[in-house]
């Protein structure tokens, strides 16, 4: 098995970063639909919508991307060996806290759906920026390996 891992190492590290970039998008729009639903009245046709394009975003491309992501990128961590080096474990911990952000969102979501309305458009737009920082903390963790 390991030896399929290394031969097909290169196609492993490709769909691991196209889901990546899948999975980030979702983690950058939810948020931000999450603004444009509160702008909306309450119970209007409107919120109605975005509470569909929510749902299909979360079901169509944020799960599948974040499964595809883990299921590759645990892939090359067996092929690699990279769980015994330090960067590693720095760049796994940002990933955990941010499928925990993602976990989160869809938490919040299921929150907009029960007309509970618990963060501002400010505090909403802030949160967008949590998946950029940690894309770029993490891309430095693999690039650069400081540790």
């Amino acid at each position: 098995m390991f030896w399929v891992l290394q031969m097909t190492y290169l196609w492993l590290k490709a769909g691991h970063i196209i889901f990546v970039i899948f999975w980030m998008a979702g983690l950058f729009m939810l948020p931000r639909y999450f603004v444009y639903h509160q702008e909306a009245a309450s119970g209007s046709p409107e919120e109605a919508l975005w509470l569909d394009r929510e749902a299909k975003l979360l079901r169509i491309i944020l799960w599948p991307s974040l499964a595809v992501t883990w299921l590759l990128g645990l892939s090359l961590v067996y092929a690699t060996g990279a769980f015994a080096q330090g960067w590693f474990h720095a760049k796994f911990a940002l990933v955990l806290a941010l499928s925990a952000y993602h976990v989160w969102l869809a938490g919040y979501h299921a929150s907009l759906k029960r007309g509970e309305r618990r963060l501002t458009g400010k505090q909403l737009r802030l949160l967008n920026e949590v998946p950029g920082l940690a894309a770029a903390l993490i891309v430095i963790l693999v690039v650069v390996k400081p540790f």
